[in-house]
């Protein structure tokens, strides 16, 4: 967790992150030192200034958007957004240290089709527009494996009326874990809505699903847990918007 907040008062923060008075309060040097990186970088409530502008202010083209949550150290965006210049790509996470040290990395890249915003995954909804994405990326989230800290989850209900809401018709929620408990939840929450359908759901990827995109590629942390043994789960997720009404 980042050092936004005292941890008395985080899962009141979790709650308020999702509602329009959130206002981000911190002390984190690094947060200063992420404005040398400013012409990609976006820190708390900068990117909801561009909300469904990003086509026409941020990027000036017409490509595909795709978002990816919680970036960590950065190796899927770093690999993804050179090796695909024909899209958009916003990166997201909201630790200190480890956006600078990413943003150090992103300046270095050829390809500038990319913004990292140092924020919260709860004001997706606040930071993109209605139907503005076309794919979410979600890998190896913070499992929160004690019971009272599970409310600090993102993977919640009100989580995925957000993600439904920025994303297209039918466009795409990718999600890998290596925590058999936190896909469970997943999967417990998933029977409770209508937001998204389960088009590929597995609890060993790349025995059972290895020619899917999400076996395409493994992150850092990724490889640590396959050569401990690790199964890893997956979930892709399509947008029902329109559906249901």
């Amino acid at each position: 967790m980042s050092s936004e907040h005292s941890s008395k008062n985080k899962s009141n923060t979790d709650d308020l992150a999702f509602k329009d008075q959130f206002n981000y309060s911190h002390k984190n040097p690094y947060h200063d030192r992420l404005k040398t990186f400013d012409q990609f970088v976006m820190r708390d409530t900068e990117s909801e200034d561009y909300q469904s502008k990003w086509s026409t202010e941020v990027f000036s083209n017409n490509n595909a958007l795709e978002v990816e949550i919680g970036t960590g150290y950065g190796h899927f965006m770093l690999s993804y957004t050179q090796s695909h210049p024909e899209l958009n790509f916003v990166g997201l996470d909201h630790r200190f240290k480890r956006s600078f040290s990413l943003a150090k990395k992103l300046s270095k890249l050829e390809s500038k089709n990319f913004r990292y915003l140092r924020a919260r995954a709860e004001r997706i909804g606040f930071i993109f527009g209605e139907n503005e994405i076309d794919k979410l990326f979600y890998f190896f989230p913070d499992p929160w494996p004690k019971a009272r800290h599970h409310k600090k989850r993102l993977f919640q209900l009100r989580f995925l009326a957000e993600a439904q809401k920025v994303l297209k018709k039918e466009g795409q929620f990718l999600i890998k874990t290596d925590h058999d408990q936190y896909f469970e939840w997943m999967l417990e929450e998933l029977s409770k809505q209508n937001y998204f359908s389960i088009k590929m759901k597995t609890f060993d990827l790349y025995t059972e699903q290895p020619n899917h995109f999400l076996a395409s590629f493994q992150t850092k942390f990724e490889k640590i847990f396959l050569e401990k043994g690790i199964k890893i789960k997956a979930l892709e997720l399509i947008n029902t918007k329109g559906e249901n009404d």
